[in-house]
């Protein structure tokens, strides 16, 4: 009966891992110092998760955690965030050097999982 009870708790154990594992990152729940610069600087034209939407003007932008991505290394998404183009605005001024470096591993990692 031990064994049943032991196996039983270990089989779930291993599908509640698996099941966070596969849990999106969820921007509105995270403290993280990149999820604030994400919501104050981002999520206005990239949407509250980084879902992509349709501006007042018509302007799609794009999702940043699916897709076909433009800037699909850590170092373009740098190179975009800093220098913008394709409608987005550069964020050079804005940001300093370590917080773009912040959001890109943000975008490349927590967004797209590639950790």
């Amino acid at each position: 009966m031990k064994v049943v009870v032991i196996c039983a708790f270990a089989i779930l154990a291993v599908i509640a891992c698996g099941t966070a594992a596969n849990k999106p990152f969820v921007i509105a729940e995270s403290k993280s110092y990149e999820a604030s610069l994400f919501r104050q600087h981002c999520a206005i034209c990239h949407g509250p998760e980084g879902n992509g939407r349709s501006l007042d003007n018509g302007m799609k932008v794009p999702s940043l955690r699916e897709g076909q991505f433009k800037a699909p290394t850590e170092a373009a998404i740098e190179n975009q965030i800093t220098n913008g183009g394709n409608g987005m605005v550069p964020f050079r001024n804005t940001l300093t050097n370590r917080e773009i470096k912040l959001m890109a591993n943000f975008v490349y990692s927590d967004l797209r999982g590639n950790k």
